[in-house]
């Protein structure tokens, strides 16, 4: 629990690359004012949180990771619905035992604002220095909501990487998301290969709707949903094994990714 309503709720760490690596779903702290108000437990708040995804953010020295749980602020919705007021803007889910004050909600704005001013300074730092730059922006995914006995969801409408690119000029960076896509797909992952399929399940949040449409010229984010088969969702228990496993896919697709940035001009 994070009870300091300054404090930054999301950590930056920089390095000397064009590529960023982003988990702004990761975090799970909540301001005590927040937590005094919220109906949901912990496990209820994990299960719709992205767990465990900072440890893949370790692919590029340069990232962006969020600290404080999504039920208090989303990071990756529309800033007049990135507080989560109603049941259907959250799985069906009755956040809150009484309806957050206005100086609360403006709290929480607060700290999506200075976010995004926040990623406006570094991408705008990287687009100077690089001219174009890459954000790996990840996330995961449930499929099991019918319970932890229930039936999987069908892995036809599920892949196991969904990749979203909906929010991009897709023509413009096709070489790079290709070349990752296929890199991502060729890894040898435990004797088999990834199940990686583009705008399936997911075609990209508001986090990379705003680099595409501030950086329209420079900045290329893609969304990388991993379904949740790498932990139980339902009990929060991680596969360790796996988790390493998805770190290794994804560190696979760098030097592709760096290649297609120099064939743009980019000079590392």
């Amino acid at each position: 629990m994070n009870n300091d309503v300054n404090s930054k709720i999301w950590q930056l760490n920089r390095g000397n690359t064009p590529l960023v690596a982003t988990a702004i779903h990761n975090g799970h702290n909540l301001r005590r004012e927040v937590e005094e108000i919220m109906a949901l437990g912990a496990d209820e708040r994990l299960r719709e949180e992205d767990p465990f995804t900072w440890e893949w953010t370790i692919v590029s020295d340069t990232q962006i990771i969020g600290l404080q749980s999504r039920f208090e602020v989303d990071l990756n919705r529309p800033r007049e619905t990135a507080v989560y007021i109603k049941p259907e803007q959250a799985w069906g889910l009755h956040v809150w035992k009484r309806e957050p004050t206005m100086e609360i909600l403006n709290r929480s704005l607060a700290q999506y604002d200075a976010f995004y001013a926040e990623a406006h300074q570094v991408f705008s730092e990287l687009e100077k220095k690089y001219g174009r730059f890459v954000v790996l922006d990840m996330h995961s995914y449930n499929h099991r909501r019918d319970g932890n006995n229930g039936n999987f969801a069908d892995p036809q409408l599920n892949p196991e990487v969904n990749i979203g690119t909906g929010t991009m000029d897709r023509e413009r960076w096709a070489p790079l998301v290709d070349r990752f896509i296929a890199d991502l797909r060729a890894f040898n992952y435990n004797s088999r290969h990834l199940d990686v399929r583009e705008n399936v399940k997911f075609r990209g949040g508001q986090f990379p709707r705003w680099v595409h449409q501030n950086f329209p010229q420079s900045g290329c984010c893609i969304a990388v949903e991993f379904k949740k088969f790498f932990m139980d969702e339902w009990t929060g228990e991680p596969d360790s094994q796996q988790l390493d496993e998805i770190r290794w896919a994804l560190k696979s697709t760098v030097p592709g990714v760096m290649i297609e940035l120099e064939k743009l001009g980019v000079k590392l």
